[in-house]
């Protein structure tokens, strides 16, 4: 018999077929970070007291409004803080990760563990 496409078995299951913590961690993945150049962003900063804008584009190897668009929906979350200052006439643009970023990105990492976990059961 073929193996069947159609809605989950049980409602404990979530959409890949996963039941327990796992279904929900599959459907309930924080959007803020999930794009990659935001967990790129979070990632990097959660390693290290603060990074500038530019150690940001090097290190992710991107473009300036592409850090400017991720870094603003992350410090509208309140995940990441930036501090604006000039060393000398050079404007500097220096980002830290908040607490509430660390707690985020510590249940990221978790929703994604269980995913893998329940993936590699199966």
């Amino acid at each position: 018999m073929a193996k069947s496409n159609a809605l989950p078995k049980s409602k404990a299951e979530g959409p890949f077929g996963v039941a327990g913590p796992a279904a929900a961690s599959a459907t309930d993945l924080d959007q803020v970070i999930h794009p990659r150049m935001r967990l790129g962003i979070v990632s990097a900063l959660a390693v290290t007291e603060s990074l500038t804008f530019n150690d940001l584009k090097k290190l992710l190897n991107t473009t300036d409004g592409n850090i400017s668009v991720h870094a603003r929906k992350l410090e509208e979350a309140h995940y990441i803080a930036c501090t604006k200052s000039f060393d000398g006439r050079i404007p500097k643009t220096e980002y830290r990760i908040t607490p509430a970023g660390r707690r985020a990105l510590e249940r990221y990492l978790n929703h994604m563990e269980a995913l893998i976990q329940a993936t590699r059961e199966r």
